[in-house]
């Protein structure tokens, strides 16, 4: 299932993609309306945490509103909407592996490290489709950096890997943009990766059962459709579910945390002379069997 949030008339609302439509299901007006169920999630952060069990309740909305003769009524068109992040708000700050690739740790100018994490702060949350700055009055080394993120389905603490995928919900697209020269200035990843608007997610979050195997999806980014990454999940060093493993070691994982699980090779730093992003650009980043999570810098 691809879900998606969404602001119509100053709210904000979830629901799934309708199927061959640019539309959305309106899953809370239809349980407002129809009363299907005893209780629904108002919210997608909260829904996480019932994991497929929230998944088969949207099912059954869908299911039942679709039979109805307004069905239409309850559908949203991709016109009418302003997109928003599909994880609006994390718990706390989006966890994040570095040089995850070896190529790109050969071309940021080293090797491969031990496991990496930073983070970045929830306020980086960006949507599809929203135009972000290039922050000229603050860096003049913006930097792309596509990537897959996992979406944290309940809480957890010391996951052994081999249950690691239990405690995933899904998957959406990042793009873990970074100011080089803030890295640099303050040797350390925070400031340069918490811009606001560093860390457009989506277009949709996709559900495990979708995609059973996250290490085998192509990862594409194109800068004003140039590819400048080509890469696949399969290059990682660390898997997802290691990665799920070796954070919960140290941190409580909760419901609607996102782990962004490393960029592969051919960043604007990596190459001679760099290509940073300026006003005017368009990015586009495409996972398999997620979608392309686009945005424009001015």
């Amino acid at each position: 299932m691809k879900l998606l949030s969404y602001r119509l008339n100053d709210k904000i609302y979830f629901g799934p993609k309708v199927k061959k439509e640019e539309a959305v299901w309106d899953v809370l007006s239809i349980q407002e309306t129809l009363q299907v169920l005893p209780s629904f999630p108002t919210s997608i952060v909260q829904g996480v945490s019932f994991g497929m069990d929230f998944i088969e309740q949207i099912r059954k909305l869908v299911e039942v509103a679709s039979k109805e003769e307004n069905a239409n009524s309850f559908k949203r068109s991709f016109t009418e909407i302003e997109w928003l992040s599909p994880i609006p708000r994390t718990p706390k700050n989006i966890m994040a592996i570095g040089k995850n690739y070896a190529d790109h740790a050969k071309e940021m100018g080293g090797v491969a490290n031990d496991f990496v994490v930073f983070t970045k702060a929830p306020t980086t949350i960006a949507a599809d489709e929203q135009t972000l700055t290039v922050h000229a009055d603050i860096t003049s080394s913006y930097d792309y950096e596509g990537e897959l993120a996992v979406v944290i389905g309940k809480e957890g603490k010391n996951i052994p890997t081999k249950l690691a995928y239990d405690y995933v919900f899904g998957y959406t697209i990042a793009n873990d943009l970074t100011a080089r020269d803030l890295q640099t200035k303050h040797q350390q990843y925070f400031l340069g990766k918490s811009l606001n608007g560093s860390c457009p997610l989506g277009p949709y979050v996709v559900t495990k059962d979708e995609l059973p195997n996250p290490q085998e999806l192509a990862i594409v980014t194109k800068v004003n459709d140039e590819i400048r990454q080509n890469g696949l999940t399969s290059d990682m060093i660390y898997s997802v579910e290691q990665i799920i493993s070796e954070i919960s070691r140290v941190v409580t994982l909760e419901p609607g945390d996102v782990i962004l699980t490393g960029t592969p090779a051919g960043v604007g730093k990596g190459f001679n002379p760099p290509k940073f992003l300026k006003s005017g650009d368009i990015v586009k980043v495409s996972i398999e069997g997620i979608g392309t999570l686009v945005n424009k810098f001015e």
